[in-house]
């Protein structure tokens, strides 16, 4: 009811007790604009949990709010209890509900300046390469590859770039995900080995790109491995959302190839716990670690790249006057999680692998970075050892293929071994197992809820570290 949905006069003057809390950015390293979207978000969030306690009808004069054992009858009392007593989930909602908020003012803003764009057509045709010697099938069958890669480089109309990489991802039936911004590109395609051959080439003959062959990380795959080609212009090409033009490409650490960066490693395992002095870091989010890593690494209990720049915040002590051999999956996430660090000023020394794991896996299939490699695509993981450091999450057996988790709207990931699966253990949690046979009863045509279990209420935004 309306009454609800805004929160009394008392409570614009409170302030939520948010002392034990470290999972949100503060509000003033918000722009302006953000800082207006994020109270817009927090009224709201606030709004939504009163009016999950209420009970009675308010149209029978008889509306009562009842939390934590406790019957309230005045919207001052619940307001206030709410505001005092569970500041932490009303942090929770409102960095969802802001986080769903940019997204969706990102996707309507890269809508209308399509828009505003497809008013006036730009002829790319020569950036398209001609296929006229290829067939079809060449392009639709046969052996396929993945490709990952990414490049920073001035781009003074992104959208142009995203007209083209549509039309030439289209022409070469390639699926996948594309990200182009004024500070780069960044993607990951899938097709035929023919396909990508050509893409590839596309590329590197770019006048704005020019990239080089080995810029370009390659593994066995194809289409089927993306359910659809998304191409869009946003502000990052990797979302850590710091704004490039705050914390640029330009302040990365030191590149290190593989054989260099293996050299480190192997000294810095070598000196075990008497190597104080230095940090291996992995930059990418915990179940990426989980199954796969560089032994004695710091792996930071992160849920997205964008929570990256608040662990650094909160960890600056950590870092402080080491030495920080840095790694993610293909190099592009170091390069802003980097600059993010170097901008601190408290390191002795960021260095970061080139090229990233994939690099590395390709010269050391056998090295110091053991289990699988997680990859966003359908097929989750890739593998160059026969290492698993994980476990099932139910039995405790080693296994580490994940599967989503089976309760309708959950986006989590969950290692549950066949047997486990056979019994019925499908789902991230139990409170996501119980919410699933909960469904199962529910009509399929019921309105659906937040991703909410013991997953995500269980992993603070900025956790403790864990080595």
């Amino acid at each position: 009811m309306a009454s609800d949905e805004t929160p009394c006069s008392e409570f614009m003057d409170w302030e939520l007790d948010c002392s034990s809390s470290n999972g949100l950015k503060q509000e003033k390293q918000l722009s302006a604009s953000q800082r207006k979207y994020y109270s817009f978000c927090r009224r709201k969030s606030f709004a939504a949990f009163v009016a999950s306690k209420r009970e009675g009808s308010q149209e029978e004069g008889r509306t009562s709010w009842c939390c934590c054992v406790q019957t309230f009858k005045e919207h001052s009392a619940i307001h206030k209890h709410v505001a005092k007593t569970h500041a932490a989930e009303i942090q929770q909602l409102t960095q969802s509900t802001y986080e769903d908020l940019l997204s969706k003012l990102e996707e309507e803003t890269e809508s209308q300046q399509q828009k505003e764009h497809g008013s006036d057509p730009v002829d790319f045709s020569a950036w398209i390469p001609d296929t006229s010697n290829i067939s079809e099938e060449q392009l639709k069958k046969g052996p396929g590859k993945v490709l990952l890669y990414y490049h920073y480089c001035q781009v003074d109309d992104p959208h142009i770039i995203c007209a083209w990489q549509k039309a030439l991802c289209e022409r070469l039936h390639l699926t996948g995900k594309v990200r182009v911004a004024t500070e780069g590109i960044n993607g990951t395609v899938g097709g035929t080995k023919v396909a990508t051959e050509v893409y590839i080439d596309a590329m590197c003959s770019h006048p704005v790109f020019k990239m080089d062959k080995e810029g370009f990380k390659t593994s066995d795959g194809g289409a089927e491995c993306f359910t659809e080609l998304r191409v869009g212009v946003y502000k990052e090409i990797v979302p850590m959302g710091v704004d490039p033009d705050v914390i640029s490409y330009q302040l990365a650490g030191i590149h290190l190839e593989p054989e260099e960066f293996h050299k480190e490693v192997e000294a810095f395992m070598a000196k075990g716990d008497l190597c104080s002095d230095t940090i291996l870091l992995d930059c990418r989010n915990f179940y990426e670690s989980k199954i796969g890593r560089f032994n004695q690494c710091l792996a930071p209990n992160i849920r997205k790249f964008s929570y990256f720049p608040d662990y650094v915040d909160q960890n600056l002590e950590l870092f402080r006057d080491k030495k920080v051999l840095m790694y993610c999956t293909g190099g592009i996430r170091c390069e802003r999680g980097s600059a993010y660090l170097r901008s601190k000023d408290v390191c002795k020394e960021v260095y970061q692998l080139k090229g990233g794991i994939h690099k590395y896996l390709e010269h050391f299939p056998e090295g110091f970075y053991r289990g699988k490699l997680f990859v966003f695509d359908e097929r989750y993981t890739i593998s160059s050892n026969s290492d698993i450091i994980s476990d099932c999450r139910y039995c405790g057996c080693s296994w580490d293929q994940y599967e989503l988790c089976s309760t309708q709207f959950c986006c989590q990931l969950v290692l549950s071994c066949r047997s486990c699966r056979q019994d019925g253990h499908t789902a991230c949690c139990p409170t996501c197992q119980t919410k699933g046979q909960t469904q199962e009863k529910a009509s399929s045509v019921a309105p659906r809820h937040k991703e909410e279990c013991e997953c995500t209420d269980g992993r603070p935004r900025i956790p403790q570290d864990v080595q």
